[in-house]
């Protein structure tokens, strides 16, 4: 009997699990994760609206995996894996041999460079376990200082203030969100935080990172220091690829996969935050997504990929974020583009639309209350799968639907 083996019991290695049930795989299928809780939900972790939650939302109950013959194995790490034996040594020392194996091995938030290790005063955000120690000290009287302005450090923030904690976020660059967010997105942003109550601080570099007298010093290069109950590191995650370069595989920016998310090793998978794949609809170009989604498609993706199947990755990246009553989304990567168009939706909500030099539209996007985007970012997305050029001026005018523009 076929026995296939999953690394990492993520949102990608979970949904791959339990597709090779539903895409009618009849062998053994071994899930193996390194944290104890089984398969959660990421993203609610730094969002506001979950900042009363004290138990991880579970993507299936333990019962789930025993009904549909998934062996989960928790609190084991994988050490190696041979591909010439085809097997794979866990931390306590079993071996397992495969037929077939996935890496799903995830993200590792980026440490703050000669910052203390072990410190509860300094954390980064990637677990429950993680959140449960945040939230412990977001509340009213205390002082919490994030460094990095990206999605993570700003849901942050906004999930602090909603528990009464006071916030200063500090950006090295010149402004917030400056990686895939265009800049009147990010204003918008950055005002409504400052609404909030929260001190943002771009443009600034931060010389030390220290803990002193039971607080955390952060030392900028201006001469201040800003002292605090917690500091927050949000500068990012590396692709978690060390099991896969001590097997010899390919490393481009995460696990090197091909379209079909096949490894440089016969019968090795690699999907999810962990691998770098060439995208068709920008040329081929090699990317690296974190986003829940995408580790949702390439898990069902990766499933039949196992079986043969052979399907090429071919979705447009999508991301969002919440902060507040906001709720920000992106179809697609704006890296390239020559002009963009916005339309107003009404209520604060507007999207971008952005083109490339030959009039393609190539991204989107929106911002708004709630669900307000939702809608039209889903159109857009649709339109960038089509490869479509529509009339710039169309895009702008919101009384023209864009499913008409995807009719044409």
């Amino acid at each position: 009997m076929a026995h296939f083996v999953i690394l990492g019991a993520g949102e990608c290695g979970a949904r791959a699990a339990f597709a090779l049930r539903e895409k009618g795989f009849d062998g053994e299928i071994t899930l193996v994760g390194a944290e104890a809780l089984h398969p959660y939900e990421r993203p609610p972790l730094s969002k506001a609206g979950s900042a009363d939650a004290n138990a991880p939302k579970f993507i299936a109950t333990v019962e789930k995996y025993a009904e549909s013959g998934i062996r989960l194995l928790t609190g084991l790490e994988a050490r190696d894996v041979d591909t010439t034996s085809k097997t794979v040594t866990l931390s306590q020392g079993t071996t397992l041999s495969y037929d077939k194996l996935l890496l799903a091995t995830g993200a590792a938030a980026r440490s703050f460079p000669g910052a203390p290790e072990g410190s509860a005063h300094i954390r980064s955000l990637r677990t429950h376990h993680d959140a449960t120690a945040l939230r412990d000290v977001m509340k009213p009287g205390r002082h919490i200082a994030i460094i990095g302005g990206g999605f993570i450090g700003l849901e942050l923030a906004a999930t602090a203030r909603l528990l009464g904690a006071e916030v200063t976020v500090i950006e090295g660059l010149e402004r917030v969100l400056k990686r895939g967010v265009p800049e009147e997105i990010a204003h918008l942003l950055t005002e409504r935080h400052r609404a909030e109550g929260v001190e943002i601080r771009c443009g600034v570099s931060i010389e030390a990172l220290t803990v002193e007298r039971g607080k955390a010093l952060i030392r900028l290069s201006t001469d201040e220091a800003i002292t605090a109950d917690l500091v927050l590191v949000g500068i990012g995650a590396r692709p978690n690829v060390e099991i896969a370069e001590r097997a010899g595989l390919t490393i481009d920016n995460g696990i090197a996969v091909d379209a079909y998310l096949q490894t440089s090793a016969p019968d090795v998978f690699a999907a999810g935050d962990c691998c770098s794949f060439p995208l068709s609809i920008y040329g081929g170009r090699r990317v690296r997504l974190e986003s829940w989604r995408s580790a949702q498609e390439q898990g069902t993706l990766a499933a039949a990929n196992m079986l043969g199947l052979e399907e090429a990755v071919s979705s447009v990246p999508w991301f969002w974020s919440d902060q507040y009553d906001m709720t920000l989304q992106i179809a697609g990567l704006a890296e390239g583009a020559a002009t963009h168009q916005r339309r107003d939706l009404g209520a604060g909500a507007f999207i971008l639309f952005h083109l490339d030099a030959d009039g393609r539209l190539i991204a989107a996007s929106g911002i708004g209350p709630g669900n307000a985007v939702a809608r039209d970012i889903r159109l857009a997305e649709m339109l960038i799968a089509a490869r479509a050029h529509p009339d710039p001026a169309a895009l702008a005018a919101n009384d023209i639907k864009l499913k008409s523009l995807l009719a044409a």
